[in-house]
């Protein structure tokens, strides 16, 4: 087993005004040769935007684009047509393929909203671009790992355009379970979203990351209530 660990204060820090991001893998103005991605999960931000602002039209090509809200709501539109609100409590896919057009902004108009913009590097290049939003709570379970995507747009969840399998899970103190991989030679990076945990007599807390690869699987045990995103990615780049 390797593993490696990003606890919360030496993520890279930006800090627009408008926008405060916290980058755990090199990204915009935070370079970090040796934080440039885990396997093919490639950004990792943990962004706040104050209310009524947000990211103005922008394009993305050739990425599986993740957004999930913390706290607050998100206003997002497209270049394919949609106009949707992204609430806590839901995830948001996109892939980007031949090129896509978006605007993300906070929808509250007196307080911030918390997501987090993961970005995933495709299997397949230059895809028909496609937009996916599902709600969590019909599929949310206490004190076990329960899947928000994977590669299969049958299986439960959303689905990307490669071979990685995300789960979330929110823990009583003193709980804990076995997350067992689902594809040989894929790692899988956990990210605190609250709380504190152990992962493998590992101390995690609020925010840290951790990655681990050549295992077959790993056990998270909450020290306090908690609340884990396990992201599981090959580790070789296509």
């Amino acid at each position: 087993m390797n593993t490696v660990l990003h606890k919360a204060d030496t993520r890279g820090d930006a800090n627009h005004g408008w926008l405060h991001s916290k980058h755990t893998f090199s990204f915009a103005n935070y370079y970090n040769p040796e934080r440039m991605n885990f396997g093919v999960l490639r950004v990792l931000n943990d962004d706040v935007v104050s209310a009524n602002q947000g990211f103005g039209e922008h394009s993305h090509k050739d990425m599986e684009i993740v957004s999930i809200p913390l706290e607050g709501d998100l206003r997002h539109k497209d270049s394919m047509g949609n106009e949707t609100i992204i609430k806590e409590g839901d995830i948001q896919v996109m892939s980007a393929g031949t090129g896509v057009v978006h605007s993300e902004y906070n929808n509250n108009p007196d307080k911030p909203v918390k997501f987090l913009q993961i970005w995933v590097i495709p299997n397949k290049q230059n895809v028909e671009p496609r937009y996916d939003q599902i709600s969590l709570k019909d599929i949310a379970k206490e004190n076990k790992f329960y899947q928000v995507l994977s590669p299969d747009k049958e299986d439960e969840g959303v689905w990307i355009y490669q071979d990685a399998w995300f789960n979330i899970g929110k823990f009583s103190k003193g709980s804990s379970d076995e997350y067992k991989i689902n594809k040989a030679g894929n790692g899988v990076y956990a990210f605190i979203l609250e709380g504190e945990v152990e992962i493998n007599n590992e101390k995690l807390s609020r925010r840290d990351g951790m990655g681990i690869w050549d295992t077959f699987s790993i056990t998270v045990k909450a020290t306090e209530d908690a609340r884990v995103l396990l992201m599981e990615v090959p580790m070789q780049l296509d």
